[in-house]
């Protein structure tokens, strides 16, 4: 089993509903067994700032499967809740990004692990760092808060419970 660390977002709908049912999904989802939920935290919009706040969260997996197993598995899960191809950086039911796969670093044209910019986001980093105090990079880099500087965490919206 290898430890992955999922990012999750949402800015349309019942954002907290979309992010608890897509743990729910992880967890039922054969070879993934979700260990740990982070709170819920909502955040600026990022990219596409004329955009509702997104409300994020990161899931901790335990996994049997390779990350782009994991990858399909994701994308399956965010076509459930009606995420449908849009605008780059714009409003999704769901956003499910594999953040950390264990120590491995993974350059393919559909997946790069660790994700490109999980350190300068704050929506993402803010989230891991309350699982996963002291996390780092697969090359010992470590995650800081302060290296954080894009889509700001404005507020808590909910504790890890409600994605259990």
């Amino acid at each position: 089993m290898t430890r992955a660390v999922v990012g999750m977002g949402s800015n349309l709908g019942d954002r907290i509903g979309a992010l608890a049912a897509a743990a729910v999904e992880l967890d039922r989802t054969p070879g993934v067994r979700v260990t740990d939920v982070s709170s819920i935290y909502e955040s600026e919009p990022w990219g596409v700032a004329e955009q509702p706040a997104f409300a994020n969260a990161v899931a901790v997996l335990e996994v049997a499967l390779t990350p782009c197993e994991l990858l399909t598995e994701c994308k399956r899960i965010e076509a459930l809740a009606g995420r449908v191809a849009g605008t780059r950086y714009g409003p999704r039911a769901l956003d499910l990004d594999i953040l950390l796969f264990g120590s491995e670093a993974v350059d393919e044209p559909e997946l790069e692990i660790p994700h490109p910019r999980l350190a300068e986001r704050d929506f993402v980093v803010t989230p891991l760092l309350e699982v996963l105090p002291g996390a780092g990079l697969p090359d010992g880099t470590p995650i800081t808060r302060e290296a954080a500087t894009e889509g700001r965490v404005t507020g808590v919206l909910a504790g890890p419970d409600a994605l259990r």
